[in-house]
């Protein structure tokens, strides 16, 4: 990845920028990345907001209030609500395997808090997904990386990790199917 790439993907992606375990930022316009909240009360308003942009997220805030009978003020407030709250984040979804990369998805046995793991691994510029699970793993993450010999420089990184206890990669083949248009279901 170019340097401005790199810039660019630390500044929107969706993680911590400082370690501190589970605590959402008082201010998330200053500090975008972090777990994501639990979720928080969204209106009729905003879920047609958001199904809107999963259907096309460069339709015009203008449209979206024609088609949801409100002011175009009204839809532009409500996108920064829910954009500062983290609850929507509107990018341009590539399919790494497309573009060259190698991809996984790794599970993660911890000796400990499992959230210590997350954080460390949420700072990984490598890192594009963490959850906290119940079940076989304490810990998902998914990695996109420049070849092989990263990927295997990535995994041999996180089993140094202090309590990382085992892990289980699952590498990504072929791609055959990946959509962010599930709507808001309530």
């Amino acid at each position: 990845m170019t340097q401005c790439a790199e810039e660019w993907y630390e500044f929107h992606a969706l993680r911590r920028s400082e370690a501190q375990p589970l605590r959402l930022p008082a201010a998330r316009a200053e500090a975008p990345r972090g777990p994501v909240a639990p979720a928080r009360r969204v209106d009729e308003l905003d879920r047609g907001i958001i199904e809107a942009l999963q259907e096309n997220g460069r339709e015009s805030f203008r449209r979206i209030a024609a088609r949801l009978g409100v002011s175009e003020a009204t839809v532009r407030a409500r996108y920064a609500r829910l954009t500062s709250e983290g609850i929507l984040q509107v990018v341009a979804v590539t399919n790494p395997l497309g573009l060259g990369f190698e991809q996984a998805l790794v599970g993660i046995k911890a000796s400990g808090p499992p959230e210590t793991v997350a954080d460390e691994l949420s700072r990984w510029p490598e890192v594009d997904y963490v959850v906290v699970t119940a079940g076989q793993f304490d810990v998902v993450v998914e990695v996109v990386a420049a070849d092989r010999r990263e990927l295997l420089d990535l995994t041999n990184r996180m089993r140094a990790l202090e309590s990382v206890v085992t892990t289980e990669i699952f590498f990504y083949l072929e791609m055959w199917k990946q959509l962010y248009d599930w709507g808001t279901r309530e």
